[in-house]
Formats: structure tokens, sequence, C-alpha cells
């Protein structure tokens, strides 16, 4: 299988992340995983960008991980190290869910097995309405390796994630929406439209704002509920020091729009 390349795009206060490969099918390989983590260092070191798009050209966003290449590099060593030397850590997109910028997922057709993997491990999700989502790894006798076990059942419930897991099952876009697995649904030709749409109005946001309401959901979902509401008072108090919150204040008293500085 061909080898998928990474384009990191800055324009304004938008990162565009877009996956591309010969065959349309954007497997994932530990090439890919290392770029995608070194944009994302990027992205995390330029002020100026307060929102990430991820997406993919092609017939599929990813069809997961690149099993020929794992194949080849098993022969006649451990299966195990070749699967570490792919990238198959524990939490390989973590680096996605850490970014202290908010990700919008356009997924541009089908996401299977680490690409969905991939998908999930991002904040929003914009399918298109042709996009098939699923988890095949239980029918090839493995499990999920990127962090889509924890991942989706946070987002679907017990019942989804193990219906999806057990099974291995693809399920559609309409299925997905109604899971809470994706925001939104929209025909393949609006999947990038919506989801600039999304980054340009989170872009005119208090950056400093959006990047601890992320941190409190992220970071609330593993602590219990007391310790939780806590963290985002401490949070809310941090921001009351902040310019942008004085200017957020002036910009509503005086009806105009504010101009945030992300300090």
């Amino acid at each position: 299988m061909s080898e998928t390349s990474l384009e990191l795009r800055i324009e304004g206060p938008i990162a565009r992340l877009t996956l591309t490969s010969p065959s349309g099918q954007n497997p994932i390989g530990a090439p890919l995983t290392a770029r995608l983590a070194a944009a994302c260092e990027t992205i995390a070191g330029d002020s100026n960008v307060r929102a990430v798009l991820l997406t993919a050209e092609g017939k599929a966003f990813s069809t997961g991980w690149d099993w020929a290449a794992l194949a080849a590099s098993a022969e006649g060593g451990s299966l195990l190290d070749a699967a570490r030397g792919m990238g198959m850590t524990q939490d390989p997109f973590g680096f996605l869910s850490d970014l202290p910028r908010p990700v919008i997922c356009a997924v541009n057709g089908d996401a299977l097995g680490a690409g969905f993997e991939l998908a999930l491990a991002c904040d929003i999700r914009i399918a298109a309405e042709g996009a098939c989502f699923g988890l095949p790894e239980a029918g090839m006798g493995i499990l999920p390796m990127a962090g889509g076990i924890q991942r989706l059942a946070r987002l679907a419930g017990r019942g989804k994630a193990l219906h999806m897991l057990l099974s291995a099952e693809p399920i559609d876009a309409a299925e997905a929406l109604s899971a809470g697995i994706v925001n939104k649904v929209v025909p393949a030709e609006r999947v990038m439209e919506e989801a600039e749409a999304i980054a340009a109005r989170i872009a005119e946001r208090g950056p400093l704002a959006v990047a601890y309401a992320k941190e409190a959901v992220t970071r609330g979902l593993d602590m219990p509920l007391e310790q939780a509401l806590r963290y985002e008072t401490d949070l809310t108090l941090i921001l009351q020091t902040t310019e942008d919150r004085a200017e957020g204040v002036r910009a509503f008293l005086e009806k105009r729009k504010p101009e945030f500085k992300g300090k």
C-alpha cells in the first residue's frame, strides 16, 4: 500500500492538516504518525493559530494501519516489535487531544481502524454523508491499538462501543451522528466548507478561553465530578487575570467585536 503524505498549511488563525496518498486510502504508518506529531508541535508553538482542521484527499479519510508495511517489517522478527516500529504504541494520536487548540476533523470518506481512531482523537468531527466508521480489528483477532476503545466508549457509551468493537462491523454516518460519534453530517461536497466555518467561528473566540474549555473537558472526564468542578473553577479564576478577559468585557459593554490577543 502507498505511503501517506501530510501537508501542513497555516492561513491566518487556522492550520490545515491534509492526508494524501496515491491509493486514496491514506494508510497510517510510523512516518505519517511522526509527521502529524511534528506538525502539532509546530502548531502549538504558533500563537497565531487558534483552530486546526484535519482532513484527507481521496476515496477515504483513512482505512487504517498500513498492514502490508507491518507484515514486511515483521518478517524474521517479532510482530510486536514491528508494530511498535510502525507507531502502534499506546495512544499514538494523543498529541491531537493534548494540543491546546481545538481540532476539527473533516471526515471526507471512510474512517476505519486506525483511521477512525485518528478521527476520535480530534475534538469535533464533521462527516460526509457516505462515510463509514468502524473498528474491524476483532475480525482479525486483535484489538484496536490507537486509543479508539477508550475514546469511543467515552463518546458513544459502553453499549454502542462494545457493539462496534465486538461485531467489527462499520456504521454509516447517520448512525454515527445518532450515537454522538460525529457532530454533523453533510453532503460530501460540503464537508470542508462546514468544517472551515466551524474553525472560523472558534478562531474568533477568546483563544485562552477556548484552550481552557478544551482542557477542562479533556481532563475533567478522567476526574471525579467534584474534582473536575474544582479544576474548572481554577481555570476560570486564572482567566479573570488575563487581558483577553478585560477586552471581552469592554467589547461587550461597548457593543463591538473583541480583539483578543491570547494574553
